[in-house]
């Protein structure tokens, strides 16, 4: 298994040009939120544009939309149709989301959805969809429950699922001590299992690839273990993916970049200070430290 270090990162890190656009730099869809979870489709929302993507959008129900449009000026939206005003509608899945899908370079969906019956159908048509169009796609959080209800054998070829141990029990019915003894051979099992890159999550973070090949974080602290960090996650990951990283690549540079914003904020905050929100505000000081 190899570790993820300074040098590694440097040389994964996407390139700046100058003579560049927000057009170079990507898009992010980000299908997030429920009127129970708002704050997760704004950290993962807004986190793509602070690692560096050309534009950030958040489709959601018009309730969380207009909560957060005030907060989020640099985020744009795209209202889906909702179920009783809580949660994104199954009929919310129709043309105009499949254009703006077809038109992104990045999927990214799970923070906030809530798991409802609803939106598991939801789910059910956007990995079909996406197994069509072979987008990059990063399911997170209540993507991977209402996954771990829909039980696929395989996922699309340019997949990210990014479990927590408890939801990686959940979607692949292995007990979460087992999973925790034995963390590389679980993760490594289930990508083989569903065809796709996968990132589970904790201490010394693993990631193994859609090919196979594991990976063990070498950043990060307790500070992280907090609600909201894994969207943070998710959003520098789509981030850097909208950057033309290949998914794979964009996965074991966000573990760490994540991981070291934990690091130096701790620093300045301690272990049991540092929000979700703080670890955006310290991205700039990761990317500078990997970039000296």
């Amino acid at each position: 298994m190899k570790k993820i270090t300074k040098t590694l990162a440097k040389k994964l890190l996407p390139k700046r040009p100058d003579d560049s656009n927000k057009g170079t730099f990507g898009k992010v869809l980000n299908i997030a939120g429920s009127i129970y979870y708002q704050g997760a489709a704004y950290l993962a929302s807004l986190t793509p544009l602070k690692i560096g993507a050309g534009l950030s959008t958040l489709a959601s129900i018009e309730p969380v939309i207009n909560n957060l449009a005030s907060s989020s000026p640099c985020v744009t939206f795209l209202p889906l149709k909702d179920y009783q005003k809580k949660c994104i509608s199954s009929e919310a899945f129709d043309d105009e989301l499949k254009t703006y899908i077809k038109n992104y370079n990045v999927i990214s969906t799970g923070p906030g959805l809530s798991d409802h019956e609803q939106v598991k159908i939801f789910i059910s048509k956007l990995i079909e969809f996406l197994s069509e169009e072979n987008k990059p796609a990063i399911f997170d959080a209540d993507a991977l429950n209402c996954l771990s209800k829909i039980k696929p054998s395989k996922l699309p070829p340019n997949f990210l699922i990014t479990p927590h141990p408890m939801e990686l029990s959940r979607l692949i019915e292995i007990p979460l001590e087992e999973i925790q003894a034995n963390r590389e051979k679980y993760a490594k099992y289930t990508a083989e299992k569903l065809n796709c890159n996968v990132i589970l999550k904790g201490h010394k973070t693993i990631i193994c690839t859609k090919s196979l090949e594991l990976y063990e974080n070498t950043t990060g602290n307790s500070a992280l273990a907090k609600a909201g960090s894994g969207d943070v996650l998710t959003g520098i990951i789509s981030g850097l993916c909208s950057q033309k990283l290949p998914l794979e690549q964009a996965a074991i540079l966000g573990v760490f970049i994540h991981g070291l914003c934990g690091d130096i904020a701790s620093k300045d905050l301690t272990n049991y200070s540092v929000l979700s929100s703080d670890q955006i505000k310290y991205i700039p000081k990761a990317l500078k430290y990997i970039l000296t």
